[in-house]
């Protein structure tokens, strides 16, 4: 019988307590996930470490008011989405047109690389396309992998609204393929 992974356990209550390991453990479990997120949104690799940083500080301050600490993954991601939101509106700017760089791989041959890039900078480009709450939706389900109701936490939303906008943000995707595809014909 395959074993079964245990819940993550988190060091909230210790980083609460204002334990610096805990907040290093913390970092370390989110850093990355986070940077990912917030550069989808903001594509633009110093402001998306800035704003991970600012986030990360921006809890340090704010932990008392997490009310669950199985919740933490979603509350910090919440906290990101609306430094993101606060960078949009002074910038009056939704994102820049950069493409992120694909990582080197040496399992695949060169072309093989240059056809996952160009399909990543299609796909990028398609998501680009669609209206940020889509966008944001479609990110945090599929790549960050939360839940619905986490999202709706996450960007202060209902769910019922979380789900029209990732209803909407498919079929959206589906129709610019689809006139891609038309075009490329």
């Amino acid at each position: 019988m395959p074993d079964v992974a245990e819940p993550e356990q988190l060091p909230v209550t210790q980083a609460r307590a204002g334990e610096p390991a805990a907040w290093d453990a913390l970092f370390r479990r989110y850093q990355l996930p986070l940077y990912v997120y917030v550069f989808e949104l903001v594509r633009d690799e110093q402001a998306g470490l800035d704003l991970v940083q600012e986030t990360f500080i921006a809890a340090v301050r704010h932990i008392g008011g997490l009310r669950e600490d199985n919740k933490f993954g979603s509350w910090l991601f919440g906290i990101a989405h609306q430094k993101c939101i606060q960078v949009w509106r002074k910038r009056r700017e939704i994102l820049f047109d950069e493409i992120p760089e694909a990582a080197d791989d040496f399992e695949t041959g060169p072309d093989d690389l240059l056809i996952r890039q160009e399909q990543e900078a299609e796909f990028m480009n398609l998501l680009n396309q669609l209206p940020l709450p889509q966008r944001s939706v479609l990110l945090l389900h599929f790549v960050e992998e939360f839940s619905l109701e986490e999202i709706g936490r996450i960007t202060e939303t209902q769910l019922g609204t979380v789900k029209s906008r990732l209803h909407y943000a498919k079929k959206s995707l589906r129709k610019l393929l689809e006139v891609k595809n038309e075009n490329a014909a």
